[in-house]
This record gives C-alpha cells, structure tokens and sequence, in this order.
C-alpha cells in the first residue's frame, strides 16, 4: 500500500510580511506541488554538480594521458551541451532586468520550436541522442 504523502508545512510568513500575502496562500495551497518541485530542482542541481565534477576529471584525465575512452567522450560532450544550455539560461537571468520573468516563457516557447533548453538532468533522464 502507496503511503500518501503530506504536505510540507512550508513557512511563508515572510511572504506575508512584505505584502505579498496572494503569493503565500497560492504556496500553502499547492504545498506538495512546491515540495516536489524543490525537491526536483535540488536533485537536479546536485546531479548536474556530480557530473561537472566528472567533467572535469575526464579533462584532466586527458590532459596528462592524451587519452579518454568513447563513454568518457560521450560523458564530456553532454556535459559540455549542458553547462552552454546552463549559462544561456542563466547569463540573461543575472544581466537582464525582470529576466525572471521571461525565463519561463522562454523555455516555452523554445519547447514548442523544438529546441530544449534544458540541462540532462533536468529532464528526469540523461539524454541519449548526442
């Protein structure tokens, strides 16, 4: 039997503080949706952190060996597709004012176009196709 998950009592007061009190009830009454996305933005964050580390030791790897195998090259030129995907995201959010805004539609807008802006581990699985 599937244990029914509760919601996280997630404390909002200082949303309700600074006025923003429409926000702080949208939050508590999609609390379990907000849990889960932070939990998946997290594990994201943490995975896409593990493979950048492995990035970097595959480079150094072939810096003093002048040698990687095909699955370490593989694992690189993901990596690398990531991190671009990462500071396209990311370079506009911290330069542009209200970028915060747009970001969402951005990614929109490039998924109907076909494109993903997404980094693999974002997406729940590691893309195979590259």
């Amino acid at each position: 039997m599937k244990e029914k998950k509760q919601p996280l009592n997630i404390d909002v007061s200082i949303f309700e503080k600074n006025g923003k009190s429409e926000f702080a009830q949208l939050i508590k009454k999609n609390s379990l949706k907000t849990s889960k996305a932070l939990n998946d933005f997290f594990v994201g964050v943490k995975n896409e952190a593990i493979d950048t580390k492995e990035a970097s030791r595959i480079i150094y790897k072939f810096i003093l060996e002048q040698n990687i195998t095909k699955e370490e090259e593989r694992h690189l030129k993901i990596q690398v597709y990531d991190l671009f995907k990462i500071l396209g995201i990311g370079v506009p959010f911290m330069l542009i004012p209200g970028a915060t805004l747009l970001i969402p539609f951005i990614l929109k807008v490039a998924e109907k176009k076909g494109m993903n802006l997404y980094p693999s581990n974002f997406k729940g699985k590691k893309n195979k196709n590259i």
